[in-house]
């Protein structure tokens, strides 16, 4: 479980088959073999580390569903260790399990923030929704508007500075996960078809 809040940018060293090694710093803090790392929002396995990188090992599946499979060395990836009981939770119950990529197709500056206007398919843009929460590449954002295709977001020069969005361009893909609890209620909403209900609430401990 991670929080959509980036530790730190890495950069890709090697992408070898299955496998592929990112230079790091602050994660790498109590880092160890067989623990968790969000790479740009997919939860990963840590196989190998020292020093001032670590590895991780990647499935065909993971590759052809998320942009990792499009990373070259030099690259930067944004990187979150996963959640611990004493960590603040800043953004929003993150999995690391990402349901779909999305195409940048505006960037818009305004003022000191940026607006980034993404596309995405229908089965994540029917858990979109104004003022929810959503995953982009890893970063937990706010959900600004959006229509049947797409939806906006708004980029903090903060943010845009130390995480992979300030470099991302019209036409990148970024990887997305809705918001859990939205398909939580989904599920709910249709439980033998009976819809949400008060007797429902009560039977799931609502």
């Amino acid at each position: 479980m991670f929080t959509g809040i980036v530790s730190e940018t890495g950069k890709v060293t090697s992408t070898q088959a299955g496998k592929i090694t990112i230079t790091a710093s602050v994660v790498l803090r109590g880092l160890e073999l067989g623990g968790s790392m969000a790479v740009n929002g997919v939860c990963l396995t840590v196989t190998s580390f020292n020093a001032d990188s670590f590895a991780v090992d990647i499935m065909q599946e993971t590759l052809n569903r998320t942009n990792l499979g499009l990373l070259r060395v030099g690259d930067e990836v944004n990187l979150e260790p996963p959640l611990t009981l004493d960590k603040l939770l800043g953004g929003h119950l993150v999995q690391g399990h990402v349901d779909g990529t999305g195409k940048l197709i505006s960037v818009s500056p305004t003022g000191a923030d940026v607006i980034i206007k993404i596309e995405a398919l229908p089965e994540v843009m029917r858990y979109i929704v104004p003022k929810g929460f959503v995953a982009v590449d890893g970063i937990s954002l706010t959900i600004v508007d959006c229509d049947n295709r797409s939806f906006q977001v708004s980029v903090v020069d903060f943010t845009r500075k130390h995480t992979v969005l300030g470099s991302r361009r019209v036409g990148g893909l970024v990887n997305l996960e809705v918001d859990i609890i939205a398909k939580y209620v989904e599920r709910f909403s249709t439980v033998r078809g009976q819809g949400i209900t008060a007797a429902l609430l009560a039977e799931h401990g609502f």
